[in-house]
């Protein structure tokens, strides 16, 4: 719906999925645009661009802003040649806006440390294993697909192994070496040895992954047995930083001492600046997340406080979301969004994709690289840059 209004502009009413809204108003702000003009920007662009992924707008609120005259009315004549609701054409615009606007490169400074991304979330089964391989392949992604083509390391730092496993990889045998082993100062050799590349032509040889191992489930009983205890994942991890750009930590559904240790690892370091890394939450649209939720904020801020650490909130992905579960997804997906800080940063959709790629042991992204879950993950990617 349009209303005219004196100048140049009229004024438009819609509907936006708030985490798209707030997306695409950091990123307005970091571009040091109006988010009138990014929605006529995108709104010109989408129309000559070829059709685009469906965006889940199940439970989307008003949204209005004010666009020249005469631009919506060519928008909304658009939508009709491709059948399309006027709340999907602008979704699928402002999508298409944030792609071609990413991060602000300048703003980053050269680190000689990785960034890290932590996925942390002592409730099972919200998709932290996912989220970590799918994310690191985004990250992996050659430029000649279209992605930035870093360097990535995947920590599978759950003793359940199912990162690795999903990845075609064997766990480490009990009486070998381990990242455990390492973090306790039982090892004996080179971290670096265990180190497996994940194949791909989408990743080139810049996808690593470091396997699990069963030791890990004794890892809190012996983290308790040695000094400054918090920093046993950073010293193990340390001698590997330097060939990496990215490094993702899946996390075991704990809040035991190997949470602290994968926590104080994605503190904000002296050289970084805010939001380089930190902890990103997966969770669920259902209320059994939010009590994790509450769990899991409330180590951090005891850790934050104990050892005066800064450690960055990178935000929440609601993962496996479907809004035709109805009222408890919907409003539950409402409550993750009125928290604001962290905020939403994406909503995964439950495809069948990603549990066929588990099932035939290939990413994500080099099972389906076209699927509405692979695009959520280059999206989560791109959000966390």
């Amino acid at each position: 719906m349009a209303s005219s209004a004196p100048g140049d502009r009229e004024k438009v009413t819609s509907k936006l999925p708030a985490h798209l809204r707030a997306r695409v108003k950091i990123r307005a702000a970091e571009h040091q645009v109006d988010i009138q003009d990014v929605v006529a920007q995108a709104l010109q662009t989408w129309q000559h661009t070829g059709p685009q992924p469906m965006v889940d707008t199940s439970g989307a609120p008003p949204f209005s802003t004010w666009l020249p005259h005469g631009l919506y009315d060519a928008f909304k004549s658009s939508c009709a040649d491709r059948g399309l609701s006027y709340i999907q054409g602008l979704a699928q615009a402002l999508e298409l806006w944030l792609t071609d606007h990413p991060f602000p490169q300048e703003d980053h400074v050269a680190s000689k440390h990785p960034r890290r991304r932590i996925m942390a979330n002592q409730k099972g089964g919200v998709g932290k294993t996912a989220l970590t391989a799918g994310v690191g392949q985004a990250y992996a992604e050659g430029i000649e697909y279209g992605g930035p083509g870093q360097r990535v390391l995947l920590v599978d730092f759950d003793p359940q192994g199912h990162l690795t496993t999903q990845l075609g990889v064997d766990n480490l045998p009990l009486d070998s070496e381990s990242l455990v082993k390492h973090m306790t100062g039982e090892a004996k050799g080179d971290l670096a040895s265990l180190v497996s590349v994940i194949e791909g032509d989408r990743f080139g040889d810049r996808l690593h992954l470091l396997p699990a191992c069963a030791d890990g489930f004794v890892l809190d009983v012996k983290l308790s047995t040695i000094r400054a205890r918090e920093a046993a994942l950073e010293r193990a991890l340390e001698p590997l930083e330097s060939d990496y750009d990215i490094i993702v930590v899946d996390c075991p559904p704990s809040l035991g001492l190997s949470m602290d240790s994968a926590i104080y690892y994605g503190q904000r370091r002296a050289e970084e600046k805010v939001g380089d890394s930190g902890i990103v939450i997966p969770v669920q649209a259902e209320d059994s997340s939010a009590d994790a939720f509450t769990l899991l904020t409330g180590q951090i801020e005891d850790l934050r406080q104990d050892m005066r650490l800064e450690i960055d909130y990178l935000g929440l992905v609601v993962n496996m979301y479907d809004g035709r579960r109805g009222f408890i997804a919907t409003s539950s997906l409402q409550a993750w969004e009125d928290i604001g800080d962290p905020a939403v940063i994406a909503v995964v959709p439950d495809r069948k994709e990603q549990r066929e790629a588990v099932r035939s042991k290939q990413g994500l992204l080099m099972y389906d690289p076209k699927c509405d879950q692979s695009e959520a993950m280059r999206q989560i990617a791109r959000e966390l840059s």
